[in-house]
Formats: C-alpha cells, sequence, structure tokens
C-alpha cells in the first residue's frame, strides 16, 4: 500500500465577534436558536489557534500536505473575523480578537479570550471553502440588508458586553467599530486573496465571483474541486445553480476525467442539503436552475473518477455512501465543527491499496490545549452547554468518527 496524501479537514470555526451589534445573542435557546449565542464564542479564537498548534504538532511527526477548510470560517460575514481567522492560520506576531472598546475583562496579559496572543500560523498551505456564515450576516441574512446595524452602534439582538464581568449579553449603545463591515462576496474573496498565498483564491476565482477553484495534489492522481454553495439569497441550505454546473462544475469534471485524475470534492453543504435558494426570511424566490440532491448526486455519479465528497455544516460528524441509480458510487464525509462540542478536526489520509483498491482513512482529533488557559475555558463551556441541553454534542454515530472507507480505483 502507498500512502497518496495525508490532510486535515478544518471545519465551521465560525470566528465571531461576539460583541457586534449585529448578533442575535437574546433569542439562543435550546433546539434551533442555540446557535443564536455560544458560551465559547469569545475563546474561539484562542481554540482555532490551539487547533494549528495541534495540527503542526502532527505534521512535525506525521507530515501533513495541507489543510482543507469546512466552511463558515466565520460567523457573521465581518471584515474583521475574516481577519482574525486568516491572521492566526498564516501567523502573526499578534492577533487580538477584540473590537469596540480595548477590553481587559481580567487584568493582566494572556488570561482573557479579549488578551492578545501570538499565533504561530499553520506549516503547510491551507485552501479556502465558503460557507453560509462567510457571506450572510448570521449565515442567513444577505450582507446589504444589514450593513449599517454591523458598523452602528446599537444592539436591538444582543451582545456581549466585556466591560462588565463576565461579559453579560446586553442590549441598546455599543462602541461601534468599522472594522466589523460585512464583507460582500466579492470583498470577501478580495481579502482573501491579500491573505499569504491567497489560499486558493486566484484570478480566475474573483473574476468569477464565487471560491468555485480546484487545484492538484503535488506528485499523486489527485485533484481537489472547491465548490461554493452558499446562497446569495439568503437562508442556512445550500445551493447549487445550473448556470455553475455549466460554467464551472461539469467543465472541471470533464477535464479531470480527461487528466486522468482522481477527484475530492469539497464544499460546505453535503448533497443532503441542497436547497433551491428560496429564503422565507427574506421573501427570496427560488434559484432558476437549483440541483436538488439526488440531480447533484447523478451529476456526480456519472463520473467513475469521483472518490470522495467532503463537508461540514452541520456539526456532527457523518458518513453517507452515495449510490446514484445507474451512477457511480461515491463517500460523502462531513466534519463536526471547531465552533462546538466535540470541538474536532479530522485527519484524511488516502491510500492506493495496490488490489485494485483506495482506502479513505479519517480520524477525529481533539486540539491539545498546551497550557493555554483561554482555550481550556472555551472547551469547559462548551460542555457545559451541551450538559445543559443548549448546544448539542456534534460526535455522531461511533462509526461515524473514526472510519476506513474502501472504493475503487479509477482507471
Amino acid at each position: 500500500p502507498k500512502l497518496l496524501t495525508r490532510f486535515v479537514h478544518l471545519a465551521d470555526t465560525q470566528l465571531a465577534d461576539d460583541e457586534s451589534p449585529a448578533r442575535l445573542a437574546i433569542f439562543d435557546g435550546p433546539g434551533p436558536f442555540a446557535s443564536a449565542y455560544r458560551p465559547q464564542e469569545a475563546h474561539e479564537c484562542r481554540i482555532l489557534n490551539a487547533a494549528v498548534r495541534t495540527i503542526n504538532a502532527l505534521h512535525r511527526s506525521t507530515p501533513v500536505d495541507f489543510v482543507l477548510l469546512g466552511g463558515d470560517n466565520a460567523d457573521s460575514a465581518q471584515t474583521n473575523e475574516i481577519a482574525w481567522f486568516t491572521a492566526i492560520l498564516d501567523g502573526a506576531a499578534r492577533v487580538e480578537c477584540d473590537s469596540g472598546a480595548d477590553d481587559d475583562p481580567v487584568e493582566g496579559p494572556d488570561n482573557d479570550p479579549k488578551d492578545p496572543f501570538f499565533a504561530e500560523g499553520l506549516l503547510m498551505p491551507w485552501r479556502w471553502v465558503t460557507g453560509n456564515h462567510d457571506v450572510l450576516h448570521q449565515g442567513n441574512f444577505p450582507v446589504d440588508t444589514r450593513a449599517e446595524l454591523a458598523i452602528g452602534g446599537t444592539s436591538d439582538g444582543g451582545t456581549r458586553d466585556w466591560s462588565s464581568p463576565g461579559g453579560p449579553v446586553v442590549t441598546g449603545t455599543v462602541v461601534p467599530d468599522p472594522q466589523r463591515a460585512l464583507l460582500s462576496r466579492p470583498a470577501l474573496l478580495e481579502q482573501l486573496a491579500a491573505s499569504g498565498d491567497g489560499h486558493g483564491i486566484g484570478a480566475d476565482t474573483r473574476a468569477y465571483g464565487k471560491a468555485f477553484y480546484e487545484f492538484d495534489v503535488k506528485d499523486t492522481p489527485l485533484r481537489v474541486i472547491v465548490l461554493d454553495t452558499a446562497a446569495d439569497t439568503g437562508g442556512a441550505n445550500g445551493v447549487i445553480a445550473q448556470d455553475d454546473v455549466d460554467r464551472f462544475i461539469r467543465p472541471a469534471l470533464d477535464r479531470a476525467e480527461r487528466e486522468g485524475r482522481w477527484v475530492i470534492l469539497a464544499s460546505h453543504h453535503a448533497s443532503r442539503l441542497l436547497g433551491d435558494g428560496s429564503f422565507a426570511g427574506t421573501g427570496a424566490p427560488t434559484v432558476p436552475g437549483a440541483l436538488p440532491p439526488d440531480a447533484w448526486q447523478a451529476l456526480v455519479g456519472g463520473y467513475d473518477n469521483v472518490l470522495l465528497h467532503l463537508a461540514g455544516h452541520t456539526h456532527v460528524h457523518r458518513v453517507t455512501r452515495v449510490a446514484p441509480s445507474g451512477g457511480h458510487a461515491y463517500w460523502e464525509l462531513e466534519t463536526s465543527a471547531l465552533s462546538d462540542y466535540p470541538h474536532q478536526i479530522r485527519v484524511i489520509e488516502i491510500w492506493d491499496e495496490d488490489n485494485g483498491s483506495l482506502a479513505i482513512r479519517g480520524v477525529a482529533l481533539d486540539y491539545a490545549v498546551d497550557d493555554d488557559p483561554v482555550a481550556a475555558e472555551g472547551r469547559r463551556r462548551a460542555i457545559v452547554d451541551v450538559t445543559s441541553g443548549f448546544g448539542k454534542d456534534g460526535s455522531g454515530d461511533p462509526s461515524w468518527r473514526n472510519v476506513e472507507l474502501s472504493i475503487e480505483r479509477p482507471e
């Protein structure tokens, strides 16, 4: 057997500016509104930084080729959220995940989530995937409808006030900050392209206007095709329009087939979560030519060289064997969220078994605290959130966490 690649799937960090007037914390409650407010939100920067250190430690002993994101990297499409996220992954001498007033909830350095910290950055390339929270306010509402709210000085939906002990949720007057500006999709792509090596976002992707692109895994037949499934119209569900199939997806799949490449698809949404783009919250109509799940699966199943479709979004580990009628079967692998319990990433290996089959191995990995009390406190708060009944446990079925999946080796 030969190892073709080892990489990390890092999904749903949902790095949040928890002091933004655009937050909706007062709507928090068990069930569907549990993500309106997370007690560990302020600690997510340090949790992500701990995950970076963990990936680097793994890499030093067991080399990792790249990190592939799973989308929902930011929580509310804000400029500062994306800036914090890229700084932590790229590395920076000083990252301070604080907006509005300069808060220091616990006097002294490196002992609360608003203190600046050092980010060592990933030792390997990382590649961007767009989720609904990266381009929509709170992952649901078009940014042009909430632009003034984010940079304003009044909170109606509830936000954190770290000038008070414990950072309580408040409404009313807040300190404004222009760095909270909501990013349009083109502005997001420009900001990413200016970060490090661009993380997959080149001139062609910026011209296209969405994060559709592809890259090859060096010295292997593997090709990763990245899809942008976030809906411009609003709503949390994914959407794949026929226009994107015609302009990018089918040509990319045809090209990979013609060039003998074995394909890994990467998007934020798994196929069962694809919708028609309509959203009652804004009255948005159906997106013309939106593919339902079965049509998408049939399209992918028409290519025998597709091995795997990676996704996030649900915050739960999950494995699905997709077998379209009359088509080629392939695997969908969803990774739980870094933002919620169990705060895991997934290490993925693809092996050529030298017997006509390939093995896809996925291992769920916890982040190591490494004497970081703020990251440790973030984990503690998430555990409290789950055990109190507000948050959900994203561990998934035990058979979905550490997996070995077999698929026929493409010719």
